[in-house]
Order: structure tokens, then sequence, then C-alpha cells
């Protein structure tokens, strides 16, 4: 086990965005379409993270056209381009859960002043 942690030590980006559960950001994603390279952008709110060291990831949620969209990221991969704090989230809870079953302005999350 302490062989996996020196392999994986040096695998972990330094430039970790300092992000937790209830923020809403924004995920610059590389996507490959042929020889063709581009960012899209993933808009959301963090509703749960998991994992930690190398495999650690963080699920966003969003809406789009009244049907809910999440999306997994690890937080070490080369295809995330960036992740963007929009807005810091205050929330007392590690996981989001029940966002899933709400709708409208009973899905928002209080913002931390």
């Amino acid at each position: 086990m302490d062989a996996l942690k020196t392999i994986t030590a040096g695998m972990v980006k330094e430039d970790r965005p300092h992000i937790k559960v209830g923020d809403v950001v924004k995920v610059h994603v590389k996507i490959r379409e042929g020889e063709r390279e581009r960012i899209q952008v993933f808009e959301g709110t963090i509703i749960a993270r998991k994992g930690s060291g190398v495999s650690e990831t963080f699920t966003v949620r969003r809406l789009s056209y009244g049907v809910g969209i999440e999306r997994v990221f690890p937080v070490n991969s080369p295809n995330v381009a960036k992740v963007e704090l929009v807005r810091a989230g205050k929330v007392r809870r590690s996981k989001l859960y029940y966002l899933r079953d709400r709708v409208g302005k009973a899905a928002k999350v209080k913002e931390q002043i």
C-alpha cells in the first residue's frame, strides 16, 4: 500500500481547485472530436465528493431544459482544464442527493457570505 501511495504522490495536481459541496462551479472540459480538440463548459452545483488522492472525484448537477444532468469529474484528470468557482454555497451535508427531488427555487443552495 505504501508503494501505491509513493507512485500516486507525483500524479496529484498541485493547482487543485479549493471547492466543496454546495459550490456552484464552471468545469472546463477538453472534448476531442476526431482530430480537433475544444473546451466545453459545464456549470452546476457540486452535490458530492468521493475518494481521495488520485482517485478523487466530484459530481456536478445542473438542470438543462427541465431535465437534471449529473456529471462525475475526476479531480486529477488531464481532461479537466480548469474549475472555476462561481458562487460558494452554505450547506450542512456532505452529499446533496436530496436536490434531485427538488425543482425550481427549492433546489437552490444558500450562498455563503
